[in-house]
C-alpha cells in the first residue's frame, strides 16, 4: 500500500489531469487521496508544497529515464524517439500534469520541465557529439509525444511499432550524417 504522501501526490497529478489547477484544491485532493485536511497539511503544508512535491517526482521519474537513456544498447538517440510515445506511465502522468501547471504559467512548472528538457537535450548532446543533431533527434521524439499525449483519443496519434522502426531508420541517418552539414 502506498503511503499517505504518495497517495496525495497521485490525487493532485490525478486532479491536475482531469480538471486542471483550479479544481485541484487541497480539499479535493485530500478527499481524493482519503486523508484529513490535516494529514494533507502534515505532508504539504500548503498548495506550492504541494507542486514542489510534483516537481521532485518528475525530477526523479525523468533522472531515471535520463540514466536508462546513455546506458541504452542502441544509443541514446534511438532510445529517445523509441520511447517518446505517451503510454500513461508514472512519467507521461508526471509530465502531463507539470504541464498542466506550467500552461497556467506556475513558475515551478515551468522551471521543472525546462530543467528535464535540458538535462534531455545534454544526454543526447554527449552521445551524438554536437547539439544541432541533438536538437534534431529531441524535436522528433517530443512532436511524436506530443501527438501520442494530445490526439490519440481523436484517433491519430497513435504511433505503431512499424512507424516507429521506420522514424529509427530516420534517426539512423540524421545520426550518421551528423557534422556534415557546415554551412546553409
Amino acid at each position: 500500500m502506498s503511503s499517505s504522501r504518495e497517495r496525495i501526490l497521485d490525487s493532485f497529478e490525478n486532479a491536475l489531469i482531469r480538471d486542471g489547477e483550479r479544481a485541484a484544491t487541497m480539499e479535493a485532493v485530500a478527499a481524493a487521496a482519503d486523508v484529513s485536511k490535516g494529514g494533507l497539511l502534515y505532508h504539504f503544508p500548503s498548495k506550492e508544497a504541494l507542486v514542489e512535491g510534483l516537481a521532485e517526482r518528475l525530477r526523479g521519474l525523468a533522472d531515471r529515464d535520463r540514466d536508462a537513456m546513455t546506458k541504452a544498447p542502441d544509443g541514446a538517440a534511438r532510445y529517445y524517439v523509441r520511447t517518446s510515445v505517451f503510454e500513461d506511465s508514472a512519467l507521461d502522468r508526471a509530465l502531463v500534469s507539470m504541464a498542466r501547471l506550467a500552461q497556467q504559467g506556475h513558475p515551478t512548472a515551468k522551471g521543472s520541465l525546462a530543467e528535464i528538457q535540458e538535462r534531455w537535450l545534454d544526454a543526447l548532446e554527449a552521445q551524438l557529439g554536437d547539439r544541432t543533431t541533438a536538437r534534431a533527434v529531441k524535436l522528433l521524439g517530443d512532436g511524436l509525444y506530443y501527438d501520442a499525449a494530445f490526439f490519440a483519443s481523436a484517433g491519430s496519434g497513435r504511433t505503431s511499432s512499424r512507424e516507429i522502426d521506420d522514424l529509427l531508420d530516420i534517426v539512423d541517418l540524421i545520426v550518421a550524417g551528423r557534422g556534415r552539414i557546415t554551412s546553409i
